[in-house]
């Protein structure tokens, strides 16, 4: 760790740094200062600090209605940006019920336009995510969001024939179950897999590493279903706080379907047959 960062950072002297798990594309280091106060420190290489520009702004958004890690700093060193903060002492299990609450009073909250999307546009790896306001949920989820990966991984040369004749089924299965269903734009915390979200030494919920946007409240929830993690506590939290619309169940599937043609164009052939399984799903085959 380079000391002369540490000095830049608006905290007490720090006098232990180790590295510590923070993600796919992030370094990350747990800070200690002379005080015993600690911190977590996110280093992205090679970018300047509007590498973290959208993280800062959904973590201060749902910083209003939910537990996250209070934002100390950001900026840049040299060539590299960096992201200070908070460090939550956590534990690896908690109320999961509170959990769905809190995530249903977070879906509660609706876009200031009354439309699709963000002012901002945001980038996971090499998929940049365009959030470009849209009026209808239907046209901004397939053209800004599926059609926008499968572009990448046809790129990849990880698109296949058969991948494409299911998917052009089951975006007609998509466009009609859209008509029946209109849902509100709620702010929507963006990745909310199993390894963004954590609980603190009081049991409490607390929310990391947002994407966000204002889009279908079932985005996040179909996200929720595909690398597992949650217990059957945090979906009934929800409920009791914001019960689902009918015919969720035939919807949900196709956000699970977003979320692996995410992981198959930036990690690869790995998941090829996790998406022509879930595409069949959505297509109705």
């Amino acid at each position: 760790m380079n000391p002369e960062l540490l000095d830049q950072l608006p905290i007490p002297k720090i006098v232990h740094d180790r590295p510590v798990g923070g993600g796919d594309i992030n370094e990350a280091f747990k800070l200690t200062d002379q005080n015993g106060g600690r911190y977590f420190l996110l280093i992205q290489p090679n970018h300047s600090k509007d590498f973290f520009k959208h993280e800062v702004t959904g973590l201060q958004l749902l910083a209003q209605t939910v537990l996250t890690p209070k934002v100390l700093a950001w900026g840049s060193f040299g060539k590299d940006a960096y992201l200070l903060l908070s460090y939550v002492n956590h534990q690896p299990a908690g109320d999961q019920f509170e959990m769905g609450r809190q995530l249903a009073k977070l879906h509660k909250r609706r876009s200031p336009n009354k439309q699709y999307g963000f002012n901002e546009n945001f980038t996971m790896g090499t998929y940049t995510a365009d959030n470009t306001w849209q009026p209808e949920w239907e046209s901004f989820f397939v053209n800004q969001r599926l059609a926008a990966l499968k572009k990448l991984i046809q790129q990849r040369n990880l698109w296949t024939s058969e991948m494409e004749t299911l998917y052009a089924r089951a975006i007609k299965v998509f466009k009609k179950l859209m008509k029946d269903y209109h849902p509100l734009p709620s702010l929507l915390h963006g990745d909310l897999w199993s390894g963004n979200f954590m609980f603190n030494q009081d049991g409490k919920p607390v929310f990391i590493d947002p994407a966000v946007f204002y889009g279908d409240r079932e985005f996040d929830l179909g996200i929720t279903h595909v690398f597992g993690g949650f217990t059957t506590d945090f979906y009934e939290g929800y409920k009791t706080e914001y019960p689902l619309e009918r015919g969720s169940a035939n919807r949900l599937p196709f956000y699970q379907l977003y979320y692996l043609m995410f992981h198959l164009s930036q990690f690869g052939a790995g998941y090829q047959g996790s998406v022509l399984q879930m595409l069949a799903l959505c297509a109705g085959k």
